[in-house]
């Protein structure tokens, strides 16, 4: 007969069920804790000891929690338990954030209208309404992963007495004079019509084409001339992968440390960096040419180019941001589109910035005969009209028709 082993083993006997079960228990035990209070009363047996306060980041109130924001609250919670149980008094208080484009954005598709489609009032009332909703439903789910915390009295954004403060230490910060009025380059999405978070903000893979535009040079100090060029057929060669903002190009940047020559071919002159002359030329797909004298980015500063569709100058800048990893040495800049353009131009004063874009993606009037396109569709215009006016050098071997 077989050996029954089971037979031959000296196991301890218990109550405790073989199974965890814990998808029954756990609803049990949670409506334990609730009912005894289980949360204050640690809190109150821990009152007058060392205090180690988590400041938590709230989560959105616009949608059921996910694995991070299950994941977040569980360590925190492990955090919080923990301190409680070795010495401290470690009071946990959840909130939510109740404002801000997530639940604008939520709360218009539950309605089924769009932004600007409702009075802003009435879209308060329907993001409140929203928000509230689910701050219950986030609540019940944080308290079902075993989260401890004061959820009797946590606190809202949205709550009058949380505003109050917020404006009360603003009105402080501004007494003080911290606050100050300035401008920046923000990301912006055109579908939402609102600023992007810049620490969440992902780069994929797009496609997108490079060209390189010629600058008229117009006042070049007496450098060139003195070399004997024909000032007519000289230019400054950018690059740019981003031919849209070229109406809002209003500087041409260099490094200023970097060597300079120009380029003789086609019976015209390009200015650019020495390093690069090689790849330019095979973009450009000329193959005879001359370099003739070496500059450093430093000693053009302040010269000017002419805009190549505009009726205006581009100031010649000296920049550190610049690199030598791609494009000409002469980068395209315009302040109104870029944080290192911007920066840079701050300390050209002069220069001044324009947005030739607005909050839909569209270009405006600051891009004269473009006003109106779309950035992929002003892409194709100017490219293609900078190629029947010669300003093109090279296009990557791209059609713009």
């Amino acid at each position: 007969m077989p050996q029954d082993y089971n037979a031959t083993l000296n196991l301890p006997k218990t109550d405790f069920s073989m199974r965890g079960n814990l998808p029954q228990k756990e609803p049990g035990m949670i409506e334990e804790w609730d009912k005894n209070r289980t949360y204050y009363k640690m809190i109150e047996k821990n009152a007058g000891k060392p205090r180690y306060v988590l400041h938590d980041g709230p989560p959105y109130a616009n949608g059921d929690i996910h694995l991070g924001t299950a994941l977040n609250k569980v360590l925190k919670d492990i955090i919080v338990k923990y301190k409680n149980m070795s010495g401290f008094e470690s009071p946990y208080i959840p909130g939510w954030d109740t404002h801000g484009l997530p639940i604008e954005l939520k709360a218009m598709k539950q309605i089924g209208v769009e932004n600007g489609a409702i009075p802003p009032i009435k879209l308060r009332k329907h993001c409140r309404d929203y928000a509230m909703k689910y701050v219950e439903l986030q609540k019940k789910e944080f308290k079902r992963l075993g989260v401890w915390g004061d959820f009797d009295d946590p606190y809202l954004t949205l709550k009058p007495e949380f505003e109050a403060k917020q404006i009360r230490i603003f009105g402080d910060m501004a007494k003080k004079g911290y606050i100050y009025k300035g401008m920046k380059p923000v990301y912006w999405c055109p579908d939402c019509q609102t600023a992007l978070a810049e620490a969440e903000i992902e780069y994929s893979d797009d496609k997108c084409y490079s060209i390189y535009v010629k600058f008229p040079v117009k006042d070049e100090k007496g450098k060139f001339a003195a070399m004997g060029l024909d000032l007519s057929k000289t230019f400054f060669v950018i690059w740019t992968t981003t031919t849209w903002t070229l109406p809002g190009n209003l500087a041409i940047c260099l490094g200023p440390e970097y060597e300079y020559t120009v380029v003789k071919a086609n019976g015209e002159n390009y200015i650019m960096a020495k390093e690069l002359v090689p790849e330019v030329m095979k973009a450009a797909s000329i193959e005879e040419y001359t370099t003739e004298g070496s500059f450093l980015g430093k000693e053009l500063e302040y010269m000017t180019a002419k805009h190549p569709f505009f009726d205006r100058d581009s100031l010649v800048i000296v920049g550190d941001h610049v690199t030598l990893d791609s494009g000409t040495g002469c980068v395209h800049t315009a302040p109104g589109f870029g944080v290192e353009d911007f920066e840079v131009c701050k300390k050209y004063p002069e220069i001044g910035i324009v947005v030739s874009v607005d909050g839909n993606g569209k270009m405006t009037a600051d891009a004269g005969k473009y006003e109106g396109l779309s950035t992929d569709d002003a892409n194709k215009a100017i490219a293609a009209d900078l190629v029947a006016s010669g300003a093109m050098l090279a296009t990557g071997g791209q059609s713009f028709q």
